[in-house]
């Protein structure tokens, strides 16, 4: 079970929350079910029935602003992750009453729209592929090389097909 928080500061696009909820549910499933995920992942070896994690929907101008102050990159991001739990050491990483705080999605819902129109796609679509982008890294996935990239990539692709959408804007 996935206890999901959402907030949105960017009132000129709500995205539907019940649907983002069901949708990244799916995904966490299905990346669940992938054994080069689920094994590799910050989760394997733990014990839980919850994982907990919120998504804040803000603008450029915001990720910006965080980009500078907390990852020193001086630009706007149009998603940011702070994966509390892969990002700390074994001995850190706790497990309170079965529930895993896996961290927090970032997402500048503007930049999104921009590189939806820039792809030619709808921002609906652009704004899941995100997700499951960032769903990825609170499990402790990055992309430094370009095989790890393309390993993130290919399993966004791949979560997206499962749900019954074809993405190939990359």
């Amino acid at each position: 079970m996935i206890n999901l928080s959402i907030e949105n500061e960017y009132k000129k696009w709500l995205p539907d929350e019940n649907k983002i909820i069901e949708i990244t549910n799916k995904i966490f499933d299905f990346y669940m079910s992938c054994s080069e995920i689920s094994k590799n992942s910050c989760l394997s070896g733990y014990e839980y029935e919850t994982i907990a994690f919120d998504i804040l929907f803000t603008d450029g101008v915001q990720t910006h602003i965080i980009n500078r102050d907390y990852r020193r990159k001086d630009y706007p991001a149009d998603i940011i992750t702070f994966a509390l739990f892969a990002d700390s050491t074994p001995e850190e990483r706790f497990v309170q009453e079965f529930e895993i705080n896996l961290g927090e999605i970032i997402i500048a819902l503007d930049k999104i729209t921009e590189e939806a129109e820039k792809k030619g796609i709808g921002k609906d679509i652009e704004l899941i592929f995100m997700i499951s982008h960032g769903i990825l890294h609170l499990l402790g996935f990055d992309h430094q090389t370009e095989d790890e990239f393309q390993f993130v990539v290919d399993h966004q692709k791949l979560a997206l097909e499962n749900i019954g959408i074809k993405y190939d804007k990359i």
